[in-house]
This record gives structure tokens, sequence and C-alpha cells, in this order.
């Protein structure tokens, strides 16, 4: 494979002979070529590529789960529900709909345009570029390729090199369940993904740190590319007095040390008051004994920390504050137990950086004012959590803050629904994606007038001279329907 495209539409830029030239230049080339001939527009071709992928997730349904065993120690039930069955019902929602998706879509006109067709068109992009990250490296990577091939683009995938064993798969297997000369997998590190970036595409989709996601930007504005950024931040969960504590603390446990917290959504810090926190605590620890046992290092449900510089940077973590519940680490095995931080001040590294790991540091506030103000204060989260038993509460926390979802009185649900759009807000990221939300993402919405080429006589209200009766009838005809004509 090294330094040549070979079958399965590999391109690996690490090789010594891709390094000296460009690349990627041959597969662009390619590429571009197949979309210019019209190949992904027909909606057979669309459906036939749709279809190969779902193939591909159910004849290496256990290789996909032994590679993510691999990385990140995954059970292979968590990835069944986290990750294979949801990019299989992404796959299944494009087939039903494709047909429907792809229809003009009428609109309303004004008197002016009456006698003319008008409709929205929804058309392919061209040549995208989809960047995965790591932490659900098939989650990921697939559905937003399910939107991408749905749209009738041209597709360049760039799976992580940090979780191996699945960008492995993704590489090397996955290509031969679609058509080539539309789709190709290329590989790298840093350095070959910014020298992918000096490319010219219709349209980038990236997953992965605010840091990176600027970087991503920078390179695309360039080319006046535009970017959908699925990056992540500091999500706040606020518990009310108000609260049964013990079914926040499931929904907190479960949701927080899921893939061992390395989950863009999940809760990132707790805001109490110091009473809901004594009552929290005892609860958390039951809910963590009673998913993990009483030695979590050696449950089958928990995983373990991707790679030595995430533990590394995680480990630091752990002196923040005080350790409540956990904090037991082994480096060894790339394992950190379920941790639970009080007594953390805002100006600690836990709470500036994104976590991304199983440690939940909780801060105290007085009431529901203050935690919406210490949440406003601070940069517009990807997702937002509530618990009460007061509907009011929850209602506030909605209405008075911005997040890219929200939930309450439940988990990131909401991931499981491809009805539902994702995405962040702010420094969390733009644009949104699942079911048509990643069509219409990868697609040109063009707005279309056809007009009749008769009937010449009834258009002339719109030429100079302008007499008083052309500007009545002009303005009454514009003012109908609310349209403005530009």
């Amino acid at each position: 494979m090294p330094g040549k495209e070979v079958k399965g539409g590999v391109k690996d830029s690490r090789s010594p002979s891709a390094l000296r030239t460009d690349p990627f230049s041959d597969t662009l080339r390619r590429l571009r070529e197949a979309f210019s001939s019209g190949q992904t527009r027909p909606a057979e071709f669309r459906a036939a590529q749709l279809k190969g992928l779902g193939r591909f997730l159910q004849d290496h349904r256990q290789l996909l789960q032994e590679a993510l065993a691999q990385d990140l120690r995954k059970s292979a039930l968590e990835s069944d529900i986290s990750e294979i069955i949801l990019c299989q019902n992404e796959i299944n929602v494009a087939l039903k709909n494709l047909h429907t998706w792809m229809q003009a879509e009428p609109v309303s006109k004004n008197l002016l345009t009456q006698l003319d067709s008008t409709f929205i068109q929804k058309e392919p992009l061209g040549l995208v570029l989809i960047i995965s990250t790591w932490n659900y490296p098939v989650n990921l990577t697939l559905v937003p390729l399910v939107g991408a091939l749905a749209a009738g683009n041209c597709v360049v995938l760039k799976p992580s090199e940090i979780s191996q064993s699945t960008e492995k798969v993704l590489a090397e297997v996955m290509p031969q369940y679609l058509d080539q000369s539309c789709f190709a997998v290329v590989l790298g590190g840093p350095k070959e993904t910014q020298q992918l970036l000096e490319q010219k595409f219709d349209y980038i989709f990236f997953t992965g740190s605010s840091r990176v996601g600027k970087i991503i930007m920078s390179a695309a504005a360039k080319h006046l590319t535009p970017v959908t950024l699925e990056l992540g931040g500091k999500n706040p969960c606020y518990v009310d007095d108000n609260c049964d504590p013990q079914m926040a603390a499931n929904h907190v446990t479960w949701f927080r040390y899921l893939n061992t917290g390395q989950t863009c959504v999940a809760p990132d810090y707790v805001l109490c008051s110091p009473e809901m926190q004594e009552r929290l605590l005892p609860a958390l620890q039951n809910a963590i004994t009673r998913f993990y046992g009483k030695d979590p290092k050696s449950s089958p449900d928990l995983g373990r920390i991707i790679n030595e510089k995430h533990f590394q940077r995680l480990q630091g973590l752990l002196g923040c504050g005080r350790v409540a519940i956990g904090g037991q680490s082994d480096e060894t095995d790339r394992y950190i137990a379920p941790t639970v931080l009080v007594d953390v001040q805002e100006t600690e590294p836990v709470m500036q950086e994104e976590i991304f790991g199983p440690i939940l540091p909780i801060m105290n506030v007085r009431g529901l004012d203050e935690a919406i103000e210490f949440i406003n204060r601070r940069e517009k989260p990807l997702s937002l959590y509530a618990f009460s038993k007061n509907r009011e509460v929850i209602k506030q926390v909605l209405a008075r803050t911005s997040s890219g979802t929200f939930s309450g009185n439940d988990g990131y649900m909401y991931m499981t629904l491809s009805s539902l759009p994702f995405g962040g807000v702010g420094k969390s990221g733009m644009g949104r994606y699942h079911g048509k939300f990643s069509f219409d993402t990868f697609s040109n919405h063009r707005a279309c007038l056809l007009g009749p080429s008769g009937l010449q006589k009834l258009k002339e209200i719109r030429y100079p001279p302008y007499t008083n009766r052309k500007k009545q009838l002009l303005i009454w005809a514009l003012s109908f329907q609310g349209c403005t004509l530009l």
C-alpha cells in the first residue's frame, strides 16, 4: 500500500515516495473527474453506495467490535449501541427517504411569478472531505459519510490515526464496498492532514477539538470552502435541589463514564447546591458500584484511555480540588477509575479545558439563577443538562441559556434520533447533521425559477417607463404574500 493507490481506494501519504511529491493530486483529480461525469447524481447510484456501506457493517460487525476493543477497550455491546447500530440506522433512514429528499421542493410565489415554476433543487456539492476523530471512530466517520453519499458527492475520508485498529479496518476493508471512482480513504497524521487541507474541496466536515477546528477553518478560508465543525467544550449539568439524587446520579454516571468519559457530549461538570452535593455524592457512589462493581478496573463495561498522552493529561487533572470518589489509576493499563472531584475552583485546569475522561468535578452554586449565570459567562457548550422534579426549572434553564443540544432529566439519548439535528453553537461548533440534516449539509440548496417563454405582454409591468398605473400594479403585486423581489 505505501506510496500508491491500491484496490480499496486507499492513499497512504505517510510513505517516503508520497511525501516527495503531492500525495493527493492524482486521487483528487480522479474523484473530480468522476463527479463531473455525473456518475454520482442518480438516486440509484447513491442508494447502491448506501447499501454497500450497510453490507460492510453487517459483514464485518465482529471485526469492527474487535478493532474498537483494541483501541478503546469497548465491550461488544457498547460498540453496537454507540457505534454500529447508530450507523446502520442512519443508512436505513437515508435509503427510506432518499427519493423524497432529492425531490424539488416547491415554494410560495407572489403575483408577479404566478405563471412561473419556483422550487428549491437539492444538488450535490462536489468533492467533500470528511476528517474524523478517534473517540467514536466508526460512528463519527460513517454517519457524516452517509449524508455525503446520499447527497451525491464524491468523498475523501480521513479517519483518525490515533484509533489505529479501527483506522485499519476503515481503510482496508470498507472501500471494497464502495465505488472506488468516487470514494477514497487517505491516511496520515497532522502533517499529512495539513497537506490535504492545502487542496481545494467543495466542503469540509471536521469532528475534533476546537484547537484543530481553528486550523481547519483557516485552511478552508483560503479557498472559501464551507465547513461543518463538530467540536466540543465543557458541558454543564445542573442538578436542582428539588430532584431525586439517585435518578440524577444514575443518568450522570452512565453518560459521564460511557466510553471512559471520552465523549464530546458527556456532562463535563455538575452545578448544584452544597446541600444537594451531600445527597448526590452517595448516590453517585451507589451508581458507580452498581454499574461497574466494587472494582471498576475489572468491569467489562468500562473502557480505557485511548493512549499514553491522554492518560498523562487526565492524570494531571486528578490533582484539582479533592477526590471524593475514585481517583485510582494504572498507567500500564491506561486505566483511570470513575472519579468525582469536589472543592474545585473555577480557575483550576479541570474547569478550564474539556476533560474528555472519567473525571467529574462538582461546582457549588446557591440556586438556579447562579447556575444560569455561571453557564452564561462561559463559552456556549455543545450540550447542556438539567435535572429537576419541577418542570419550570427545566424550562428556565432551556429558555435562559444557549447550547448545541439540551436535555432535561436525561442524558444524550438525542444522539440516537436521526430526527434531531446535532451540532454546536459558538465555540462548540457550527453546522448540523444526522438524518435529513446530514443530507442538507452536503447539498447545495439551489433557488430555481422557470418562467414560460411566451406571455411576454404580462411581464411588461416590470419595465420602464413607469406610469402611475404601472407603479400601483407593481407595488400591489410585489406586496402579495409579503414577498420581496430584489
